[in-house]
């Protein structure tokens, strides 16, 4: 099942309110919903789902619509799958935004291994 951009605007609008509402200081750029799909750079037939992204621009979140759907269809999701991928993927870059507060990298250096070690079952 392939959910519309504006379908997955609207659950996605319907999670962010249940995150409480520290998880949002300094959070300045909000979250997007992006349209397009992001492959991953190295080229292992991996999507970037979303990225927390603290740069000259601010601290934002952003979504990508295409990498979701381009899941959703080689596996064949249904509307509970897309929940549950959109809630583990905010929730995600959610950590990230609360460890950079703080200071610390513990997610982004997990990410990383975790990766690391995809690439070498592959």
């Amino acid at each position: 099942m392939i959910l519309s951009f504006d379908q997955v605007g609207d659950l996605l609008d319907e999670m962010a309110e249940e995150f409480p509402e520290e998880f949002y200081q300094d959070l300045n750029g909000g979250i997007s919903l992006l349209p397009e799909a992001v492959e991953d750079p190295a080229g292992e037939d991996l999507y970037i789902m979303g990225e927390y992204c603290n740069d000259m621009m601010g601290r934002y979140i952003n979504l990508y619509y295409g990498s979701f759907a381009a899941l959703a269809q080689q596996e064949d999701w249904t509307e509970e799958d897309w929940e549950d991928e959109l809630y583990t993927t905010l929730a995600h870059e959610f950590t990230h935004h609360v460890e950079g507060l703080a200071g610390e990298r513990g997610l982004e250096i997990k990410d990383e291994l975790e990766l690391e070690q995809y690439r070498r079952e592959q």
